[in-house]
């Protein structure tokens, strides 16, 4: 919401300016966009400031510490209006952390990033995994699967130099996982997903043109367009070495499984998937495989549930990177007032599914 500088009281009451609605609910969502004074004690204070809240007439907005101070207001000392917020403090605190993850070879121990930015292990990890949606470890993992990643795809170096290089000590410890990092071996990733195998097809249905590829692990890609030639480059894009196979009669089969899922989600969806991504982006996936058909829950809502109430736009982004439709229900969230947008496959499709859903 953008608020203007000054409004003279008398010409709006302080009662019908939204910032008073802010003040009121003491809403640190509002701390920093602006400061109010009181009058009759020349203090003027954050949004939040729990102090006892002064009568409206005797109050004034201003929008920065250094207007309220050449007004002649001074600093609260409670909530000290003038200093980073709590909540700035934290979110910089984080941020030095994940540097610091990022900086050295070897994961920091709990204790040491804990120490480093002054606060307990336990509040440590507890903001930590409030502002990323990962534990520390989670995060660290999730940077060297990156970092891996990165080298896999620019090295000229052998595979094991690679590894090394992104920060794993033991090649043994990262192939154990390399699957679940990369969806592949670590020398198929960096030939570009040469001799893995992918079987696809494209199929028609009520939402467009629709493309089903399949790992040997389970359905890797279910993607949705009007461009059937769109849909196979952006499938070639991801792995362009892979051997990308036309599906046979019985993979047609499997493809019309998905084209009737589509149709009619009360049938169901049985089917093994191969799921490929971080660690958070997973959680955020596995929850939307728990919100039922038919039923809708916004992005600060499913944030909550996966128990990372403050990384919405983290939520929204892993919502995004799905490339498996329908299967993984990305198109059952939505905004806070249930309007419908950020759909990777466009919002008149969410809406046709929603309405099939509802239907059934």
């Amino acid at each position: 919401m953008t608020f203007v500088t000054e409004i003279p009281a008398t010409m709006v009451p302080v009662e019908q300016d939204p910032r008073w609605a802010a003040v009121v609910a003491r809403d640190p969502a509002f701390d920093g966009a602006f400061v109010y004074g009181v009058r009759t004690t020349g203090i003027y204070c954050r949004p939040s400031c729990p102090a006892r809240l002064a009568k409206p007439h005797n109050v004034v907005f201003h929008a920065t510490c250094e207007d309220a101070e050449r007004a002649g207001f001074r600093a609260c000392h409670r909530c000290r209006p003038n200093e980073a917020s709590l909540a700035e403090q934290h979110t910089a605190a984080v941020a030095a952390a994940c540097r610091m993850i990022e900086a050295t070879e070897e994961t920091p121990a709990l204790e040491t990033l804990a120490g480093r930015v002054g606060m307990s292990p336990f509040h440590f990890h507890r903001i930590f995994r409030s502002i990323t949606g990962l534990t520390p470890k989670g995060y660290a993992d999730a940077h060297r699967a990156r970092r891996v990643r990165d080298h896999l795809a620019r090295s000229t170096h052998s595979v094991t130099e690679a590894i090394y290089e992104a920060g794993f000590n033991s090649s043994s410890r990262f192939y154990a996982k390399s699957n679940e990092v990369l969806g592949m071996t670590p020398r198929a990733f960096r030939d570009g997903g040469a001799d893995s195998e992918i079987k696809f097809a494209i199929a028609e249905c009520s939402l467009g043109s629709i493309l089903v590829a399949c790992s040997a692990k389970g359905v890797c890609a279910i993607l949705l367009g009007d461009d059937p030639d769109a849909l196979a480059r952006d499938l070639q894009d991801r792995f362009p070495n892979a051997n990308l196979i036309g599906g046979d009669s019985a993979f047609e089969e499997l493809v019309a499984k998905v084209v009737g899922f589509v149709e009619a989600p009360a049938l169901g969806f049985d089917l093994p998937l191969d799921v490929r991504g971080t660690a958070f982006q997973q959680r955020v996936w596995q929850a939307l495989c728990e919100i039922p058909a038919g039923e809708t829950v916004s992005y600060t809502e499913l944030a909550r549930r996966i128990g990372a109430p403050k990384s919405v736009r983290a939520v929204a982004q892993a919502c995004g990177a799905n490339r498996i439709a329908v299967a993984i229900p990305c198109h059952r969230v939505v905004r806070n007032d249930g309007a419908l947008s950020g759909y990777r496959w466009g919002v008149e499709r969410k809406r046709a599914l929603l309405e099939k859903e509802s239907r059934a």
